[in-house]
């Protein structure tokens, strides 16, 4: 497919069908009829946070016995959790600089030794690179420029989702009021950032919040721009909102099947076609649609952890989703947290971590040991 000028508008198709075929095309002649996955262990490092978005049920109030800081045993209990069912990445979420905003977060710090949830972090890298053989992956939002450089050397990739680029969502009754890291123009930035640094780097939409149609276009030609600039974007997921009981949006209305398919389509014409494109199979009963729309790939599925974004939305058992991707003509396949084409040198992955890289990728850059293939459960 032409690479179309990076100022230029894509003209996308306006009917569902003439839509999702253009999509399906795309991903077919770049990324063949192999759907992947990551086969990883979700270690929530820290439920606080210093934003408040209307529809978080991860996030604990500091006040609550659930809202906790993990400690370095916790950790290596959880990644040794996942090392032993075959798990190759280790997902590192957390909420958003909780110590510039709640006292508990700033005290249970101190009681570890740290003053910045970000320099802890890196020690957490450190400590599962050096005492197991998992690939760190850090979800840790919006970074600043010496937060990148002090976690790139520890980690394998990382991630933060733009969610939307739309400040509306940011007034008063929105699902982003108050939330001071959910500012666009920051989430943007971090982007930037990254790739300056070029850190291999995970994005996304979460759609249904409240946004417009011409805003995720934009957020999706956003992200697009950045990677033309950069080369870093490895996937972008477009994700569906969720409602649950305990959050402020607990009466709002998801978006239908149509609206994922339609949007999902839309990215895998917007972006870039060397850019991975997922989708959640644990937030859609009807998930394997998904694959008519042009994803290539269904993110991090855990045997160990539960989501603990979406927790009331079980992870699908990796053989049955094997068996459906089948059904419908895919092979499903283990990847690892960084893509293949970030193996092949461009200074993308410090030498130690793409040393581990290395030793886990078979000859295609995929997991070398593919362990859904045959399972037991």
């Amino acid at each position: 497919m032409p690479m179309p000028d990076a100022d230029s508008p894509r003209i996308l198709p306006q009917h569902l069908d003439d839509l999702l075929g253009e999509a399906a095309r795309i991903r077919d002649t770049h990324w063949g009829r192999t759907v992947t996955y990551s086969r990883k262990v979700f270690v929530p490092l820290t439920n606080m946070c210093r934003d408040t978005c209307g529809y978080c049920t991860f996030v604990k109030d500091p006040g609550s016995p659930q809202a906790n800081i993990m400690t370095p045993d916790q950790v290596l209990a959880s990644a040794r959790r996942g090392e032993a069912e075959g798990c190759k990445e280790l997902l590192f979420s957390l909420g958003e600089k909780p110590e510039l905003r709640h006292e508990a977060a700033r005290a249970g710090l101190a009681r570890l030794g740290y003053t910045r949830m970000t320099a802890y972090l890196r020690d957490m890298c450190a400590l599962v690179l050096n005492e197991t053989s998992l690939l760190p992956h850090v979800n840790a939002g919006t970074l600043t420029d010496a937060e990148l450089e002090e976690l790139r050397p520890v980690a394998a990739s990382m991630g933060m989702m733009l969610e939307t680029v739309s400040r509306r969502l940011m007034r008063k009754g929105g699902p982003h009021h108050a939330c001071p890291d959910k500012v666009p123009l920051q989430r943007l930035r971090t982007l930037d950032r990254a790739g300056l640094r070029r850190v291999p780097f995970t994005t996304g939409l979460l759609i249904g919040i409240g946004e417009t149609w011409a805003e995720r276009l934009e957020a999706l030609h956003a992200i697009d721009a950045a990677h033309r600039r950069h080369g870093h974007i490895q996937e972008v997921i477009i994700q569906n909102f969720q409602r649950k009981p305990d959050i402020a949006m607990a009466n709002h209305p998801e978006p239908s099947l149509e609206d994922m398919l339609r949007t999902i389509a839309a990215a895998r014409i917007i972006l870039s076609p060397d850019i991975s494109l997922q989708a959640p199979p644990n937030l859609s009963a009807r998930h394997i649609a998904y694959l008519g729309a042009g994803i290539n790939d269904w993110g991090g599925i855990s045997p160990v952890t539960i989501d603990f974004i979406n927790p009331q939305h079980e992870w699908p058992e990796i053989r049955t989703l094997a068996a459906s991707c089948a059904e419908a003509g895919f092979e499903l396949r283990e990847r690892l947290t960084v893509y293949p084409r970030f193996m092949q040198g461009g200074d993308f992955i410090s030498p130690p971590v793409l040393a581990r890289v290395s030793a886990l990728a078979g000859a295609e850059g995929l997991a070398r040991d593919q362990r859904h293939i045959g399972e037991v459960q």
